[in-house]
């Protein structure tokens, strides 16, 4: 479709298409470099799959890792990234997310209200890597006060609705509440942030962390900067010239059709296609299901299918940010992250066996969902099994130490309770001799401190949601009734494939040239960390990186006019 300058219903120098942190970081560059900007999101919330996150970013060598004292440099990244993501995604794009990450969490922290601090032993999910950072290079969002924004930006923001019964809760504190039972760090967090909580109370306060003070602070940020954010606003199509040019873009709101120009390009940041089942069954690896991602509803993969058929050329399109999940029953997928460091615990097919390292990076252990999965021994869904002792000490799905699951998880049958393991065998198929035996080699393993198999606990990323008490934090035989199973489904926090992109997130042709006028950034794109995820925050920071680099190029092109 094409538009001469008369007929166009609005006009700005950038539209950025989705409202999660690649987004606003598009907006926020655009508005620092003094170019209009328009946010355009498809449903009544903004914040995407930001709000619903752990808010954190993965950028090396950046400002708040050199304050925390850590001592990265751009080698020991490089060395990384090349241990990790290697060639399966050009240098260039590697070495642009290196070069311009730190300068992006500068401009940010200096010029707007976003800031991080650093998450002192989050370690890199592969620290024993050659580069790898066992300190961590991830930092995440400071607390920020939700009454700084207006009553309407209060209303239209995307919660998560976590179980934090009213706390507000960073992830460093949440390493140290997993073990309250277990250790005195943990009762002391256990009391800052109860007193946290109290002197909020006093003083009117409403409190945010993780991903919900990351969307608030950008959209803060924004406000103040001048941007505009347009909701409810479903893109419809991209406007191309008749060099094939992108020139702006179709949208519907307030249900009329409107046209908007882009005189300095669009920056699609709309997310993936989790919530498509037609996309999830034409790409990924079988079985899959919408009801096992965490990701934001509205990521359907319009804004991608658009970008094919605008000539992009696409990568990565069978991957996932992956996710281990429990779906409890008419509930929201339930993302296993520390869930899977506790001792105690263990992860089995539907044949009873073991195959991978429980606590292995998520991503990372839905990959081994999907290698294992057999039709003789299938792995989707797998059984986490615990016993009572494991239940009684660790925070589990949300549950405190003790606290018994919801009723209506057992007599659903979500959850299986039973007093023996061949009882519980009986209750979720898997064959009783099979899992005894497996049981009796695992306790055996856990006794000695040494998983033979899957070397459970020796990584350093391993350990840091582990028991500091035991001799291995990771490892404790399961021999206390009642034994408990809840099934785990391959989940994702988003899907990793979209349209090429170059090191200036433009979005390239199957023949390499780039779509004039056309960036892309977030989940939307083919993930510049290939079919691994190096660390914490590793799809955050790259998506605001990528932002910031589009939005300046942008800029430069627009100032050679």
């Amino acid at each position: 479709m094409k538009h001469t300058r008369d007929t166009w219903d609005h006009t700005y120098d950038v539209v950025v298409i989705g409202s999660g942190a690649a987004g606003m970081a598009a907006a926020l560059t655009a508005r620092l470099r003094g170019l209009s900007a328009l946010v355009v999101e498809k449903t009544d919330r903004y914040g995407g799959s930001t709000a619903l996150s752990g808010g954190a970013i993965w950028v090396p060598n950046n400002l708040h890792l050199d304050a925390a004292g850590v001592g990265d440099t751009p080698e020991k990244a490089r060395a990384y990234l090349d241990a990790t993501v290697g060639d399966r995604v050009p240098a260039e794009r590697r070495d642009a997310y290196l070069e311009h990450g730190p300068s992006m969490v500068r401009e940010f922290h200096e010029k707007t209200a976003v800031r991080f601090v650093h998450t002192p032993g989050y370690s890199d999910y592969y620290p024993e890597r050659l580069g790898g950072c066992p300190q961590g290079r991830s930092v995440e969002p400071r607390i920020f006060d939700l009454n700084r924004l207006t009553p309407e930006q209060r209303a239209t923001m995307r919660r998560a609705g976590l179980p934090t019964y009213g706390l507000t809760i960073t992830s460093h504190d949440f390493r140290y509440l997993n073990m309250v039972a277990r250790t005195w760090a943990g009762r002391r967090t256990s009391v800052k942030v109860g007193l946290r909580a109290l002197k909020a109370l006093a003083t009117g306060k409403k409190l945010l962390s993780l991903g919900e003070a990351l969307v608030a602070r950008m959209r803060y940020s924004l406000h103040e900067l001048g941007g505009e954010l347009w909701l409810s606003t479903p893109l419809t199509g991209l406007v191309t010239g008749p060099d094939g040019a992108v020139t702006g873009v179709r949208v519907r709101r307030n249900g009329e059709e409107a046209t908007v120009r882009a005189t300095g390009g669009v920056v699609l940041a709309s997310g993936g296609f989790s919530h498509s089942q037609a996309l999830r069954e034409k790409y990924l690896p079988a079985p899959t299901s919408t009801a096992w991602t965490s990701a934001a509803e509205g990521q359907t993969g319009d804004a991608l299918q658009m970008a094919i058929e605008a000539g992009a050329a696409v990568d990565l399109m069978d991957k996932v940010w992956g996710a281990p999940s429990a779906v409890p029953p008419g509930g929201k997928p339930f993302f296993l992250v520390a869930d899977r460091g506790i001792p105690g615990m263990v992860i089995v097919n539907q044949a009873g066996e073991r195959y991978a390292d429980e606590a292995a990076p998520y991503h990372e252990f839905v990959d081994a969902m999907y290698a294992n999965h057999t039709a003789t021994a299938p792995t989707v869904p797998s059984w986490l099994i615990l016993d009572a002792a494991s239940k009684a000490r660790y925070l589990f799905m949300g549950l405190f130490p003790g606290q018994p699951f919801p009723k209506k998880w057992i007599d659903s049958g979500f959850v299986k309770k039973a007093p023996t393991l061949d009882a519980l065998a009986a209750g979720t198929g898997i064959p009783a001799e099979r899992l005894r035996a497996t049981m009796e080699r695992f306790n055996d393993f856990a006794d000695r401190g040494h998983d033979e198999d899957f070397r459970r606990g020796e990584s350093v990323y391993d350990r840091y949601y582990g028991d500091p008490t035991l001799p291995n934090p990771n490892l404790a035989p399961l021999r206390k009734a009642p034994f408990y199973a809840v099934p785990i489904q391959p989940g994702d926090i988003g899907t990793k494939g979209g349209p090429v992109t170059d090191a200036g997130a433009r979005v390239l042709r199957e023949d390499g040239s780039a779509i004039e006028g056309l960036y892309a950034s977030g989940n939307v794109s083919a993930a510049v960390m290939g079919d691994t995820y190096p660390g914490p925050g590793a799809t955050i920071g790259p998506a605001m990186t990528f932002s910031w680099i589009a939005v300046n190029h942008i800029a430069d092109a627009l100032s050679d006019r």
